[in-house]
C-alpha cells in the first residue's frame, strides 16, 4: 500500500512582539482556507497581530512558489499556530521606593501550507449516435391505469 506524500511548505516568524494568546485569536480565523481567503480574512482583520501573521502567510507562499515551484493562490492552509516565546521582564519605578514588574511576552508564528487536492475529473463519455438514436426515438407506451376497487360501506353490509 503506497502512501502519497503530501507537499508542504512552512514559515516561521520568531520572537514575535505580541502576546500569544492574542495571536491565537487571528490564526484560528484562516486555519482550513485557502490562501486568497485568508488574506482577506486578515486584511480585514482589526487586530496588531493579523499584521504579523500576513507577514508570514505571504513568506510561505513565496517559499512555495520559490523553492517548491507551486501556485500560491492554489494553497491551502494546513495547520497554523502560536507557541510562546520567551518574557521580557521590564521594572517600573512605583511610589515609596518599589517596583512593578511587566512583562512583555513574545510568540513564534508557524504557518504550514499544502497544495490544494482536487477530485480527478471524469473522463468524458464516448458519444455514439447509432445505438442511442434508436433508444431515443423508440416512445414507451404507458400501461393503462387501473380504477382502485370500490369499498363497500360498513353500513350497507349490516343491512344486507
Amino acid at each position: 500500500m503506497a502512501t502519497a506524500e503530501r507537499q508542504e511548505v512552512k514559515a516561521v516568524a520568531k520572537w514575535v512582539r505580541t502576546s500569544p494568546r492574542k495571536a491565537r485569536l487571528v490564526v484560528d480565523h484562516i486555519r482550513g482556507r485557502s490562501v486568497p481567503e485568508a488574506r482577506t480574512v486578515l486584511a480585514f482583520t482589526q487586530r496588531a497581530a493579523a499584521r504579523e501573521i500576513e507577514k508570514v502567510l505571504r513568506s510561505a507562499v513565496a517559499n512555495a512558489e520559490a523553492n517548491h515551484d507551486l501556485v500560491g493562490d492554489e494553497l491551502v492552509v494546513s495547520s497554523v499556530y502560536v507557541d510562546e516565546g520567551p518574557v521580557l521582564k521590564r521594572w517600573r519605578a512605583r511610589a515609596r521606593c518599589r517596583a512593578a514588574r511587566i512583562h512583555k511576552p513574545t510568540c513564534h508564528i508557524t504557518v504550514k501550507l499544502t497544495p490544494v487536492e482536487r477530485a480527478p475529473e471524469p473522463a468524458p463519455k464516448p458519444k455514439a449516435d447509432g445505438p442511442k438514436a434508436e433508444t431515443s426515438s423508440k416512445k414507451k407506451e404507458a400501461a393503462p391505469k387501473r380504477k382502485p376497487a370500490a369499498k363497500k360501506k360498513k353500513t350497507e353490509e349490516a343491512e344486507s
